[in-house]
């Protein structure tokens, strides 16, 4: 059962599984597209390609992942995602932390032109 489903500019994501403490999504990232260089403060991610290829940027480093390879992203770590292929990329999203609000984040650079939200 889906919970959530957002449509974004880079693609799509939703919401497979929340609890107390967790949040799981699908995520698809089209071909050639990717998320901003975020960070969150409060929470850590889990990311499972499940198809596709993932270049996945961590602090300063790069990696590209394959499907069934995974990345871990700590908190006040900044990380993005970018599909170079030329096929849709899928991963999961496992979300950990005290508050798993879409304004746990501080964008660094947006391909969207997008803002940091204020959390209230």
């Amino acid at each position: 059962m889906i919970l959530e489903r957002d449509e974004r500019p880079w693609g799509m994501y939703e919401v497979l599984a929340e609890g107390d403490g967790y949040k799981v999504k699908r995520i698809e990232v089209k071909p050639g597209q990717r998320l901003s260089l975020q960070m969150h403060d409060i929470r850590s991610e889990h990311w499972v390609v499940v198809k596709g290829e993932a270049l996945v940027t961590i602090g300063e480093k790069e990696i590209r992942l394959q499907p069934n390879q995974d990345a871990l992203i700590p908190v006040k770590t900044k990380h993005r995602v970018a599909n170079p292929g030329s096929e849709l990329l899928v991963f999961i999203e496992v979300q950990c932390g005290s508050y798993l609000g879409e304004d746990d984040i501080t964008r660094f650079e947006d391909d969207y032109h997008r803002i940091t939200p204020k959390r209230s």
